[in-house]
């Protein structure tokens, strides 16, 4: 069984060393998040994700979730109720949630902190508060004041739970084909009808209500997406006093079986006529759903994390009481009968891949969780305006790469086990299998990559990108004349302006050929997500030498640093090959010829 330790001393130097958050939480007006505090909070939820959930994520692979035709009810795997009482018990759902709705009030930056041990801890559990924390969003921006008032406290005490119902069986990501249907009532109420797929907690028995979030068109809806509007469609029906009533007409129709999160309940979900409330304007749900969305996507990148993270400590552990064989250099261990396997350079080239992108990923994604807190109460409009196009330009980057090096790291972890990694036994092809749903749910890789390539950077003309490239400049030109930093500041100063220039490259040739997009958006969101974690690593060298850590500390985030920009970063120079090549290679081929 692979086992985890919340690694909080990595968590403490990545929020106060590195992102300073301390400084930055006080500006914002978080007078409650003092250092003192925030480490309190980790420390408890390390404690609540090490000794409540991470024991029952191996239960959870087992025994998945039980499904009863004949009543559609869902039972999630021995233990998962207790666990989420005691979160509810312990105010983790509306930790982030503002304090007037029975939230704690704390920075969303601590709040992907706490993800990421969740995530690493057990990621089937996990699922079920997520989507909660999305529904949560929706209902704070775009809800009326008396929904906030009976949903939204609910959803924040984790009394009910809450979902995001888009997709359905002949659309995915083109929600401009959905055919869910919405009719007006005389009473104010909307009857919803259609059948809706891979529902995330769709149905369960943790908490006595479920609170969907339905995309559907009425009546007098335009075609295509901006005919889509947005409804609460809660299990119980609930009335505007908050009052409870009878079962809506609408059931879980099947839970899907899948390759791995099987303790995670994704349901098949028919609506019948069921009531619901609308939220926001009539065919502006779209929008409003994009906010639970970019919620979502961040937490789905917090979830590659969190698998990585657990994979490289059981990896770790693994490859130094392993013993097999010896150093080619010579024995380094000669009171053994043999070297334990993180001798050998292959063992540690998996070792420093996963390292190197694990911790250079934490900072990457915790500081785009600042960017909410930045885009709420930024100091000045413009602060807050160039703090959401930052969110914005790193939300596909955050969700596409670190699960797609989720993927790669716990491939890696796997593979250091060898065969033993392979069984059930030591836990290892259980994070492999779940992390496999990460790259897909929230939006595809290909759907990030267009996001980021044909959203964020074309049609918004970059402004997240020369948000993020002015802190790059702003951080060479700082320690222009630190001789200590110059092995990473000078390339990393090179790739900012490489990466200017191969974006503005795109976009001429995407004017002349709007195909230069899709052809260029895969390789683009990696080569922006490499770029970016140069960034990070010297920034994290920086830190960890101005710091107060052991220097045994300081030499490992400068070892790992060298080793990110000799081996990782010039993974650039394929993708950005790739972009070069255009579309001729991918659009050549007719379709007719593949077989």
């Amino acid at each position: 069984m692979s086992s985890y330790s919340a690694p909080l001393h990595e968590i403490r130097f990545t929020l106060h060393d590195v992102l300073g958050v301390e400084a930055t939480f006080r500006q914002l007006g978080y007078e409650d998040a003092g250092r003192e505090t925030v480490d309190a909070i980790l420390e408890e939820g390390a404690r609540f994700c090490e000794s409540v959930l991470a024991p029952l994520n191996q239960v959870g692979d087992r025994h998945g979730v039980g499904y009863d035709a004949d009543t559609g009810s869902v039972t999630t795997a021995p233990g998962f109720k207790e666990a989420y009482a005691q979160f509810t018990e312990g105010g983790w759902g509306g930790l982030t949630a503002p304090a007037e709705y029975g939230g704690m009030g704390m920075p969303h930056a601590l709040g992907l902190s706490m993800e990421e041990m969740i995530n690493s801890a057990n990621l089937a559990w996990g699922n079920f508060p997520l989507l909660s924390h999305g529904a949560q969003n929706a209902l704070l921006h775009h809800g009326e004041q008396w929904q906030r008032e009976v949903f939204l406290t609910r959803l924040v005490s984790g009394e009910w739970t809450g979902t995001m119902c888009l997709t359905e069986p002949h659309c995915g990501t083109d929600l401009g084909l959905l055919r869910t249907r919405a009719e007006p009532r005389a009473d104010g109420t909307y009857a919803v009808t259609g059948t809706k797929i891979f529902i995330t907690a769709g149905e369960h028995d943790l908490a006595p209500n479920i609170v969907h979030l339905v995309l559907a068109r009425l009546p007098d809806a335009p075609a295509g997406s901006k005919g889509i509007s947005l409804f609460i469609v809660p299990k119980f029906k609930v009335a505007r006093d908050g009052s409870v009533g009878e079962r809506n007409a609408l059931r879980c129709g099947s839970v899907e079986h899948k390759m791995g999160i099987h303790a995670s309940a994704t349901c098949v979900m028919n609506f019948d006529g069921a009531e619901g409330y609308l939220v926001g304007q009539p065919h502006r749900g779209l929008a409003a759903m994009f906010t639970m969305m970019n919620s979502a996507r961040i937490g789905v990148g917090m979830q590659g994390l969190g698998l990585s993270e657990r994979a490289l400590q059981n990896a770790l552990r693994y490859a130094r009481e392993r013993l097999q064989s010896r150093s080619l250099s010579g024995a380094k261990f000669p009171d053994k009968p043999a070297d334990p396997i993180i001798v050998q350079p292959d063992v540690r080239r998996m070792l420093l891949t996963c390292k190197a992108l694990v911790e250079g990923g934490r900072a990457l994604a915790y500081h785009a969780g600042l960017q909410f807190d930045l885009a709420a109460h930024g100091a000045s409009e413009q602060a807050r305006k160039d703090a959401d196009d930052l969110l914005g330009f790193l939300t596909p980057i955050v969700k596409g790469c670190l699960t797609e090096w989720g993927v790669e790291c716990t491939y890696h972890a796997l593979q250091c086990f060898g065969g033993h990694g392979y069984i059930a036994e030591h836990g290892m092809e259980q994070l492999a299998r779940d992390a496999r749903i990460t790259t897909l749910y929230e939006g595809t890789t290909g759907i990030q990559a267009l996001d980021l390539m044909g959203r964020k950077t074309m049609q918004l003309q970059g402004a997240g990108l020369k948000v993020f490239l002015g802190m790059v400049q702003r951080f060479c030109e700082q320690h222009a004349g630190n001789a200590a930093l110059a092995e990473f500041t000078g390339p990393l100063a090179a790739k900012a302006q490489e990466w200017q220039a191969l974006t503005m490259a795109i976009a001429g040739r995407a004017a002349r050929d709007p195909e230069e997009i899709g052809a260029a958006a895969y390789d683009y969101l990696f080569y922006s997500g490499y770029v970016a974690l140069a960034y990070w690593w010297a920034r994290i060298v920086a830190a960890a030498d101005a710091s107060s850590q052991p220097e045994s500390f300081k030499a490992a985030k400068r070892e790992t640093a060298r080793f990110f920009y000799a081996r990782l970063l010039p993974r650039t120079l394929l993708h950005k090959a790739a972009i070069d090549s255009g579309p001729g290679p991918l659009l050549a081929l007719a379709a007719e010829h593949f077989d």
